[in-house]
C-alpha cells in the first residue's frame, strides 16, 4: 500500500517540551497543574479493552502507559515537569509487557524528574503546599479526585496554613493549545487521512449486492492495520439503505441490497491522531436518478462549506453556507416549500439536515477546543483542522415526501486543515464525485471477478 511507505516521523521530545512550556507560561503565578494518564478499562471479568492513553496526557508527554501522573510546577528549581509512573516489575512485565520505569520514562519523555506512582502520597502533598491555584479537571478521574481532596483537607487543617489552593479547570488552557496543530501534527493527520481514504477506496471497490455491512467494515479495518494504524479512531459505521438514517449506527450486520445506497463513516487513528471520513455510494455501483440528485446537493453543500474555510471567517460560516445550498436543493426538488430565507430562519431544513457541518479534529475525533469565545463564534486561524460533513436524511416513513425519496441517507465528510497557504483537504484521495465513485466501483467489480477466479 502506498501510504505505508511515506509514514511521517513521530512527535519529537523537543515538541512535547515546547507544549509543556507553553502551558506553564499560560498558568497563573504560584500555580501547579495535574494531568493524569488514562486508566485501563475492564471489558469483561478479567479482560481489558486495548489501552488508549488520555489525549491531554499524551499531548504533553508522549508516554503511553497507564497509572501515571504529570505534574507541572512553574518555578521549581529542580525542574518544572515531573512524572509519576509504575516501577519496573519483572513478573508483571512477563505477563503484560515491558514498562519503562521512572528513570527511563524521564529520559525518553524529556522530563525533569520521575518518581514511582506508589510514592505519590509522600511527594505530591508537599508540592501542593504554598500554591495559590491547582489546574486540574475534576470529575474525569474519580480516584485521583478523592486523593486530591484528602491532600487539600490536610493542608487546610494544618496549623498556620494559609488555606488550601484554589481549584481551576485545566481544560480551557490546555485545549486551546491543542486546537492549533503544528507542522508535525499536520503531517500525522494527513497520513491518517490518506490511510482512511485508501480504506474507503478498498471498501468501495469490493462493495456489491449480497455482501453484508460487516464485509465492508472488514475491508476498512484490514487497510488500517496493514498501514500501521492499529485502531479505528471511532466505531466504524457501515449503514446500508435505511440504516444510513441512524447517525451512530454501528451494528454493521445487515445485508447490502441492490438499489440501496450505503453510507460508510470510517477513520483510523495513527500515532494518536484521528481521521474522520464518510462516503456514500450505490451498492450496485450506479446511482439512480433520485440518488444522484440528492447526492449532488450534498456534494455542492460540502463544496460551499469548504470554500468558506478561510482565515478571518468564523466557525459558523462554513455551516451556514452548507445550509443555504442544501435548503435550496431541497426546494428545487420539492421536498421543502416556501421562501429560502424563511426556511433557513425557521430551521425547517433540519427535518432533513439535522446536524452541524463539522467539528474540530485532532487527537480526538471530536477534538478539543471551544467553538465560541466570549459568546461569539470563533475566528478560523492557521493550524486548525476540522471535518466538513453535510448530509441529507429522509425518513423511511415520511409520507409528506414522494415515496421515491424515502429511506435515503447521504453524508459526505472530509478532513480539512487551514494553513497559512490556504485550505488542504487531507482526505481528498477518497473518491467523491459521482463519476469517480462509479468508476472506482466498476474497476472494483472487475478486480473482484479476478479474485474469485
Amino acid at each position: 500500500m502506498t501510504v505505508a511507505a511515506a509514514a511521517p516521523a513521530a512527535i519529537t521530545r523537543a515538541e512535547y517540551a515546547r507544549r509543556r512550556a507553553r502551558l506553564i507560561a499560560s498558568m497563573a503565578p504560584g500555580s501547579l497543574a495535574l494531568v493524569p494518564a488514562a486508566r485501563e478499562q475492564l471489558r469483561s471479568r478479567d479482560t481489558y479493552f486495548p489501552f488508549r492513553q488520555d489525549s491531554d496526557f499524551l499531548y504533553l508527554t508522549g508516554f503511553s502507559e497507564p497509572e501515571a501522573l504529570l505534574v507541572l510546577v512553574p518555578g521549581r528549581s529542580q525542574g518544572e515537569a515531573l512524572l509519576f509512573c509504575r516501577e519496573r516489575d519483572a513478573e508483571k512485565e512477563m505477563w503484560d509487557g515491558p514498562r519503562l520505569g521512572p528513570e527511563r520514562a524521564a529520559e525518553q519523555c524529556g522530563l525533569c524528574d520521575a518518581f514511582p506512582i506508589g510514592d505519590l502520597d509522600d511527594i505530591l502533598p508537599g508540592l501542593l503546599e504554598g500554591r495559590a491555584h491547582i489546574y486540574f479537571t475534576m470529575g474525569r478521574f474519580p480516584q485521583l479526585d478523592r486523593r486530591l481532596q484528602s491532600y487539600l483537607q490536610a493542608i487546610d487543617a494544618a496549623p498556620g496554613s494559609g488555606g488550601a489552593p484554589e481549584m481551576v479547570n485545566l481544560d480551557h488552557l490546555l485545549h486551546d493549545l491543542r486546537l492549533y496543530k503544528s507542522a508535525a501534527e499536520l503531517r500525522l493527520m494527513a497520513h491518517a487521512a490518506e490511510i482512511s481514504a485508501e480504506a474507503h477506496r478498498r471498501a468501495m471497490a469490493r462493495c456489491r449486492p449480497g455482501r453484508y455491512e460487516y464485509h465492508l467494515e472488514a475491508e476498512i479495518l484490514h487497510t488500517f492495520v496493514a498501514a500501521g494504524a492499529r485502531e479505528p479512531a471511532y466505531p466504524t459505521i457501515v449503514g446500508g439503505g435505511r440504516n444510513a438514517l441512524v447517525m451512530h449506527y454501528c451494528s454493521n450486520s445487515a445485508q447490502l441490497k441492490s438499489g440501496d445506497l450505503v453510507l460508510v463513516d470510517a477513520g483510523c487513528e495513527y500515532r494518536g491522531y484521528a481521521a474522520d471520513v464518510t462516503r456514500t455510494y450505490p451498492v450496485s455501483g450506479r446511482f439512480s436518478g433520485v440518488q444522484r440528485a440528492l447526492y449532488e446537493i450534498v456534494l455542492a453543500g460540502q463544496a460551499a462549506a469548504i470554500d468558506r474555510i478561510r482565515v478571518g471567517n468564523d466557525w459558523d460560516q462554513p455551516h451556514a453556507a452548507s445550509v443555504e445550498v442544501i435548503t435550496q436543493g431541497l426546494l428545487d426538488l420539492g421536498l421543502l416549500r416556501g421562501d429560502l430565507g424563511g426556511l433557513i430562519e425557521s430551521g425547517a431544513y433540519r427535518r432533513f439536515y439535522m446536524h452541524r457541518a463539522g467539528h474540530w479534529l485532532g487527537m480526538d475525533v471530536h477534538d478539543a477546543g471551544d467553538y465560541r469565545v466570549h459568546g461569539q463564534w470563533r475566528q478560523l486561524e492557521p493550524g486548525m483542522v476540522m471535518t466538513v460533513e453535510p448530509g441529507i436524511y429522509i425518513a423511511a416513513d415520511d409520507e409528506q415526501v414522494p415515496e421515491k425519496f424515502r429511506g435515503i441517507g447521504i453524508r459526505i465528510e472530509d478532513d480539512v486543515a487551514l494553513t497559512r497557504e490556504g485550505v488542504q483537504v487531507l482526505s481528498a484521495a477518497a473518491p467523491k464525485t459521482v463519476a469517480d465513485i462509479e468508476y472506482t466501483m466498476r474497476q472494483g467489480h472487475d478486480l473482484v471477478q479476478e479474485e474469485l477466479w
